[in-house]
């Protein structure tokens, strides 16, 4: 049944794998911890205008320090929880059960797999697939991504676009031939737009005009 990269067929179900990898709530948590070191930086405005407060109350350079490196700490213990919440919610791939025929299905996400669920409750799988293509004379490859939105019954999932190199047909096709039966729709929409060109400086390009032009006055 299973005819595009995408969907992978095992014994018991087939998968829609979107995003590779291991999933559980530590795996989650430990690859979240890198990732929160950056939330002092988003957050260093404050920090610095704390910094800056201190400075001119008068305080020791040693004492700012100190102060920066706990507002620091405590943005980064604020932060891991809040990113690793975030990633929890990521969807993985999308299980169906049984493979030939489904009956359910369940959202695996970066924290562990949900709930099955009747495959009724699946209204409708969008596919879009944007193509940024290249403008006249440029280098760089055209760039296609997939978004995936899962319609189900009171609610919905959607993905932000996916790097994607297959055939967006093909995997329509799959997905119609293996939810067609259960009355799910499956919908195509291909967007192409052209990368926009970059602009010469305009600024430079004028004073070189008017340069040329004094002199030859």
């Amino acid at each position: 049944m299973a005819t595009d990269p995408l969907l992978r067929q095992g014994p018991d179900s087939t998968d829609l794998v979107l995003c590779a990898g291991p999933a559980g709530p530590a795996w989650n948590a430990l690859t979240s911890a890198g990732s929160a070191l950056f939330t002092p930086l988003v957050l260093g405005v404050p920090t610095l205008l704390v910094a800056f407060w201190m400075a001119l109350a008068g305080a020791r350079a040693s004492t700012v320090f100190v102060v920066v490196g706990v507002i620091a700490g405590l943005e980064y213990l604020l932060g891991w929880p809040a990113l690793a919440f975030s990633r929890a919610r990521r969807i993985l791939r999308v299980e169906f059960a049984p493979a030939e025929v489904p009956a359910s299905l369940r959202l695996v996400r970066a924290a562990g797999p949900d709930d099955w669920l009747p495959v009724d409750t699946l209204r409708e799988v969008r596919l879009t697939h944007e193509v940024v293509e290249p403008y006249q004379g440029d280098r760089k490859p055209a760039v296609s991504t997939l978004a995936l939105e899962i319609v189900l019954r009171g609610g919905r999932e959607r993905l932000a676009p996916l790097p994607f190199g297959g055939d967006p047909q093909r995997l329509a096709d799959a997905l119609e031939a293996l939810l067609g039966p259960a009355g799910v729709v499956v919908e195509l929409r291909t967007e192409r737009s052209t990368r926009d060109q970059p602009q010469p400086n305009s600024g430079w390009t004028s004073g070189g005009s008017a340069s040329a032009g004094s002199g030859g006055g």
